[in-house]
């Protein structure tokens, strides 16, 4: 089987979690020569007044997007109501009835005002930065504190959206086209990792995958992979290319493999065009309907080539495709259709499952009660079957 591999989303820990700087001393030579006495004029240092004008691209994007990026602070209930020193001395339950003082924060990360309407602004974010909510609050480019309410959220594509009061909102970003970005492109982040402390940083890489299906809870994600520092914190941050456009939202980054190796610069963001498609149906529904065929599935590339023949009993002609890994319920579209656990989905509606092309970007060109041809294999034989979409009704993959 394929090498498991850890993805971590990207929240800032709660606050209270400070940094440590160990290992670090002083180095000193107890043999150094003495320094002669006399005159110290010699080595009186001296600033230059040569200006280096720095008038770089990147430079110009951030001063440019900057002011569009936000941290977003995620509000939870108390877990202990006799916390801290006001505990001790048995605080008052009026006292801590208040919302101010029953909620505290349990995380932070990113956001980027991607709109203004009248006196509304509207940010996206990710799913996982708001996820478990007791209110939610945003910190401007400026350092002014706003309180958020949640439009929708999305956990699928791991997307939220949040409208703030737009009276202080002087830039919003745009969003370009990720179809168009060519891998090797410089890509730059700005976002606050670790939280508001960091606000605002700036990283700078490369795009080093144009779509990368990485596993996640939610099933598979098509994302861009990039080597641009992203770090807790950053989610729901925008990934720019250098005309200062969001081409992606970043959302997770590979921490180590399954033999805890440390892994660095592999970051992953959500393409931007999947994002305005996500986005738009929150505003305007506050959740998302999808298409859906009721099964669990893996690539086949997490396959071995011995268990393809001997247990999927597939021809050596067949090297892409999603085997489904357990027998569908008798009330689900694929059940329906009479699929069944080891069966190996290679196309829907003539356009085949790729490595890049999951069955779930194919379904989702697809809307609730549509028919759909699907093509697969079973026991080394091709067969069609027309199967009606329904409506997701968990967390399965499709």
């Amino acid at each position: 089987m394929l090498t498991k591999v850890a993805v971590t989303a990207l929240v800032a820990g709660a606050v209270g979690g400070g940094a440590v700087y160990g290992g670090a001393t002083y180095i000193s030579n107890h043999n150094s020569t003495a320094v002669p006495s006399g005159s110290n004029s010699g080595g009186t240092a001296k600033t230059s007044t040569l200006n280096v004008k720095v008038n770089s691209q990147a430079s110009k994007v951030y001063k440019a997007v900057k002011p569009a990026v936000v941290s977003v602070i995620n509000l939870q209930k108390e877990s202990s109501s006799s916390t801290g020193i006001s505990g001790l001395f048995g605080s008052s339950s009026s006292s801590s009835s208040s919302s101010s003082s029953s909620l505290e924060t349990s995380s932070e990360g990113s956001g980027v005002i991607y709109k203004k309407s009248g006196n509304a602004a509207y940010i996206v974010t990710n799913n996982h930065v708001v996820s478990g909510s007791n209110a939610l609050e945003v910190v401007l480019s400026n350092g002014k504190k706003l309180t958020a309410k949640l439009v929708g959220k999305d956990s699928v594509t791991d997307l939220a959206v949040l409208k703030i009061n737009g009276t202080d909102v002087k830039s919003v970003a745009t969003f370009g086209n990720s179809n168009n970005i060519e891998v090797g492109e410089t890509s730059l982040a700005i976002g606050s990792p670790l939280g508001t402390d960091y606000a605002s940083s700036l990283t700078e890489g490369i795009i080093s995958a144009k779509k990368r299906s990485v596993t996640t809870s939610n099933g598979t994600a098509t994302v861009i992979q990039t080597d641009t520092a992203i770090n807790p914190g950053n989610s729901g941050g925008p990934l720019l290319n250098l005309e200062g456009q969001v081409i992606g939202i970043n959302s997770m980054k590979l921490a180590t493999d399954s033999e805890g190796t440390s892994v660095e610069g592999m970051g992953f963001a959500i393409p931007s065009n999947e994002v305005v498609k996500i986005i738009n149906q929150l505003i305007k529904n506050g959740k998302i309907v999808r298409p859906a065929l009721g099964i669990k599935y893996v690539d086949l590339s997490e396959i071995s080539s011995s268990q393809q023949s001997s247990v999927l009993k597939l021809p050596s002609s067949v090297s892409n495709g999603a085997v489904v890994m357990t027998t569908p319920g008798s009330s689900t579209p694929a059940g329906k259709a009479g699929l069944k656990k080891y069966d190996v989905i290679t196309a829907i509606d003539g356009k085949k499952v790729t490595s890049t092309t999951s069955v779930r970007d194919l379904l989702y060109e697809h809307k609730v009660n549509d028919t759909i041809k699907l093509t697969y294999y079973r026991s080394g034989k091709e067969k069609t079957v027309s199967v009606k979409l329904t409506e997701t009704t968990s967390q399965l993959n499709n």
